[in-house]
Formats: structure tokens, sequence, C-alpha cells
């Protein structure tokens, strides 16, 4: 069992090693060897844990997926008493990667997208990743319905997918500087404000999420 823990830590490891060397260079800049040599670790055990540069790159797009749901999970641990509604605004806030500190993991993030199109394990293990986030959302949505104002729209389902693709979306439009980080959260939050009734995003802070002033 210990072995296998170490086996899952290395890959881990790897990833990590992966997404900075993406981050700096893209993903045709990643190779086993500079893998191995930013990893801290041989040839050998970066190809005892993958077998191809694919299975590697399909591991990582996992791992960074995860990371984003385990930060969601905890956003919405640390709060447990807040609305549907506001937990939400807070888990959309987490996937649009509009703070400063995930500003490297969208770069990544958006590296294995492109790649993705040219990519079908790639583009499946995308589909997967979005299908889950956009259960959660549904489910937030449907759970802000039954407890929340008239006003909430049905349909969560498609609601859910509006917003997972506005949220997804702005991570490229931030990146870009096409909008700023305050920009790109006033649009998640106008959105979020037009889901339950609000007029416009003036009252920004009490539809869900942290306000623009927390970016």
């Amino acid at each position: 069992m210990p072995r296998q823990v170490d086996h899952e830590e290395r890959r881990r490891l790897i990833a990590g090693a992966v997404c900075r060397l993406a981050d700096e260079s893209g993903l045709e800049g990643v190779t086993l060897r500079d893998v191995a040599g930013r990893a801290g670790v041989s040839m050998g055990a970066v190809q005892r844990c993958f077998r191809t540069k694919e299975e590697m790159l399909l591991f990582t797009l996992g791992h960074i997926g995860e990371l984003i749901a385990e930060r969601v999970r905890a956003r919405l641990v640390r709060s447990p008493a807040q609305s549907a509604a506001s937990a939400l605004g807070h888990a959309a806030t987490e996937v649009a990667l509009l703070r400063e500190e995930h500003r490297a993991e969208a770069r990544v993030w958006l590296a294995f997208v492109a790649q993705a199109a040219v990519s079908a394990p790639l583009a499946e293990s995308l589909r997967t990743n979005y299908a889950a986030l956009e259960a959660m959302f549904a489910r937030l949505l449907a759970e802000a319905a039954a407890d929340g104002p008239a006003g909430v729209p049905p349909a969560p389902r498609q609601q859910a997918r509006t917003l997972l693709a506005l949220a997804d979306g702005l991570t490229t439009h931030v990146l870009i500087g096409h909008l700023t980080a305050h920009q790109a959260q006033e649009v998640l939050h106008g959105h979020l404000a037009g889901l339950w009734g609000h007029e416009g995003a003036g009252g920004a802070g009490g539809a869900g999420g942290d306000p623009p002033s927390g970016l």
C-alpha cells in the first residue's frame, strides 16, 4: 500500500512539473526529459509513471480539474450556512479562475483546451470535467429555485450550461487582456443578479460570490 501512495504522489509531482513547463512554453514545449528535470526525478521514474507523453498530459489535465474542484468544495464547506445562490456565485468565481494567484493555472488550462481540439482523448477528459461542473451548477440552481425567490428561472440544467460557458469564456477574456479581473467579476455578478431577479450588477455582492473589490 505505501508503494502505491508514493506512486500517486510522484504522478502529482510530475503533473505539477508539466504545468510549470506548459505555462512557460505551451504544451508543445513539454517533453518527458524536461519534465523529469523540472520534477527532480529520473527519466526512468517518469516512464514508470506514464508510458507516453499523451498519458502524462491526460493525467495532468485531470489533476488540474481536481484542483479546481477541490477549491470549489472547500469554498462551499467554509460557509455551510450560505444560501444556494451565494454558493453558486462562489463556485462560478472559482471555475472562472479570475484571481491573480490562479492566472498561471488559467494559462495552462487554456493550453489544454486548445490541444483538445486536435486530441480526442484530451477532448473526452475535458467533456468529463465540464459535465461534472455543469451538474454541480445545476444542483445549486435547483436548490436556489426550491427555497429562493419566485424570480429564479426554471430549467436549471440549461441555466447551468449558460453559466459554465460564461465562466469559461471569462477566463480567456481576462488572460488576453480584453477584460480586467474586476470587469469579469462584474459580468459574472451581473449575470447571477439577473438569475435571481435583481436589476443590474449594483447588488453583485449579494448575488453570490465575492464583491469585485475582493479580487
